[in-house]
């Protein structure tokens, strides 16, 4: 019986089948002196051993009292906030098992409230980010558009500056987009509409979208790759990573530059790799590029903003995929992108 699990229950029994026994025994030892009479034996023992039992109930129920009220105790320090707070269950037993759950449920409370305040502090920390990659575009527009002002009859600096504030106004938008869609995918908003994609054809629409950039930057985004590859996924949301990823590349790399869009399929797997020869990643930045907003403090990059990277890592894990980095200074960067392909039985 798990009610005579807990030690203190099971003594109580035992001392009140102690009395009984004990009750019998004097019941019978009296009713064979003659001179008392076998009623009157009969309660004073029965009186004896009720006043026994309720001494011990009582004793018992007192201590059970003591233990609850430590417990109300702890309880009432907990919501006042002692955090530290736990009821004392170092016994077997159903009310030491409600102790136990209790404490258990206080971890939780405690783990979601240390979430809760992380949530808050990357928030905090997010808002800042934001306003801080604002204000050095809108700064600069500020600027240009005095210089605009000033500058109403050149025609060459009215083109100059209206150039560069097309750059700035393009950066707000990527911020906005960006911030948009990685917000919908913490929120777990995002439908993903997956369907059997051909992967060359993705890769094909991937390097057109920056054609015109190479071109000017006179780099060369190269494709190989098996032009019957397919995967299952939001073509979409999947050419917005791989975007990310190409940007990056070229970001980091100079004139003259390559990227590499290799894909490889097997059985089990769909491994994509975008490798570029351009300038490498610091040991240093390599275990915080998919953190948002992070700007490391070896690159001359003045443009990113920190939110392609995560974004990408986001979209492509909700594929259900991975993907890793492997770079050195100097001589390149190779972002490995590996989807499942799920086995048809």
């Amino acid at each position: 019986m798990k009610i005579l699990a807990n030690r203190k229950i099971k003594l109580l029994f035992i001392e009140i089948l102690v009395c009984i026994a004990v009750f019998v025994a004097a019941v019978l030892v009296l009713m064979h002196v003659s001179f008392v009479p076998e009623v009157l034996s009969i309660f004073f023992c029965a009186l004896c051993m009720a006043l026994v039992i309720l001494l011990l109930c009582y004793g018992y129920f007192k201590d059970q009292n003591r233990t609850i009220e430590a417990a109300v105790t702890e309880i009432t320090a907990y919501i006042s906030g002692n955090l530290d707070a736990r009821i004392e269950c170092n016994d077997e037993g159903e009310l030491y098992r409600l102790f136990h759950e209790v404490n258990i449920l206080v971890s939780i409370l405690n783990a979601h409230a240390q979430q809760e305040l992380k949530s808050k502090e990357f928030l905090k920390d997010t808002i800042a980010d934001i306003s801080h990659q604002l204000k050095t575009p809108l700064a600069a527009l500020n600027i240009y558009n005095g210089i605009l002002q000033s500058e109403a009859e050149n025609t060459q600096v009215i083109d100059e500056f209206t150039a560069l504030s097309e750059q700035e106004l393009s950066r707000i938008e990527t911020l906005v987009q960006n911030l948009l869609k990685i917000t919908k995918m913490d929120a777990g908003t995002v439908v993903f509409e997956k369907q059997t994609e051909n992967v060359s054809e993705m890769m094909e629409r991937v390097q057109k979208h920056f054609a015109f950039r190479a071109e000017q930057e006179e780099k060369e985004i190269r494709l190989t790759g098996d032009p019957s590859a397919t995967l299952r996924c939001d073509r979409d949301w999947l050419t917005e990573a791989m975007d990310n990823l190409v940007k990056n590349a070229l970001d980091h790399t100079k004139r003259g530059d390559w990227i590499h869009i290799a894909w490889e399929q097997s059985p089990a797997i769909l491994q994509i790799c975008i490798e570029d020869n351009g300038c490498g990643i610091h040991p240093e930045d390599l275990y915080h590029i998919f953190k948002r907003f992070y700007r490391s403090k070896f690159t001359k990059d003045t443009q990113g903003i920190g939110l392609g990277l995560p974004l990408a890592k986001s979209i492509i894990e909700a594929h259900s995929g991975t993907v890793k980095v492997d770079s050195e200074l100097g001589v390149g960067t190779t972002f490995i992108i590996e989807f499942l392909i799920p086995t048809k039985l």
